[in-house]
């Protein structure tokens, strides 16, 4: 166990989130997520009677088409397991995303369409989690067919400086972008790295 032993202590609830990515043999990726939440123990609902331990209270699937340029195509929204009858009928509402850009903005688009009474939480959480999904699937396959995450436009690579290892003066960028490399030493860093520095 990677932490330190715990005390004492009881399981109460699980939440889990899978998201998985798939090149679509039409050029397209499929971005699909899973939520579900379970309980330990048993609880009376006034929609579905009994909720036994280990049954979802919720189990809900999300799929996200895009294109590679992060664009959505198209949406669906399914929720096998809900806590009240009404949760379903927001599902066709998530096809608003369609023409949505996953990128500068998405959190803030996410909110504005489902924000509040507009739609469900747990949707939201795993469109969020579905968008670092989206850029390992899209730049993955680049970096699968040899080349690398970003920057041969001449834009700054989209990994940088959004971590500490991807930090713009560390040692990873040093190696893998030297062109974008802005660290000590930074002898022959490329023109492009300094007139990024230069408008951030």
């Amino acid at each position: 166990m990677p932490l330190s032993e715990p005390a004492r202590r009881e399981l109460i609830h699980t939440r889990e989130i899978v998201c998985r990515a798939y090149e679509r043999a039409d050029g397209l990726f499929d971005l699909d997520a899973h939520l579900t939440d379970v309980k330990t123990y048993g609880l009376d609902n006034r929609d579905r009677g009994r909720i036994e331990a280990g049954e979802p209270i919720h189990g809900m699937w999300l799929r996200l088409t895009i294109d590679g340029r992060f664009v959505v195509r198209g949406v669906e929204a399914r929720m096998d397991h809900a806590p009240f009858n009404v949760c379903a009928r927001i599902e066709p509402d998530h096809e608003r995303l369609i023409g949505a850009r996953i990128g500068p903005g998405w959190s803030r688009a996410i909110r504005e369409l489902f924000g509040k009474t507009h739609g469900c939480t747990h949707l939201r959480e795993m469109l969020g989690r579905m968008a670092t999904v989206a850029f390992q699937a899209v730049h993955g396959r680049a970096r699968r067919k040899g080349g690398k995450t970003g920057g041969a436009s001449g834009r700054k690579p989209w990994v940088i400086d959004g971590c500490h290892t991807w930090a713009s003066d560390g040692p990873v960028v040093k190696a893998e972008y030297p062109d974008w490399y802005t660290g000590p030493a930074a002898e022959g860093v490329g023109e492009r790295a300094r007139s990024e520095g230069s408008r951030e």
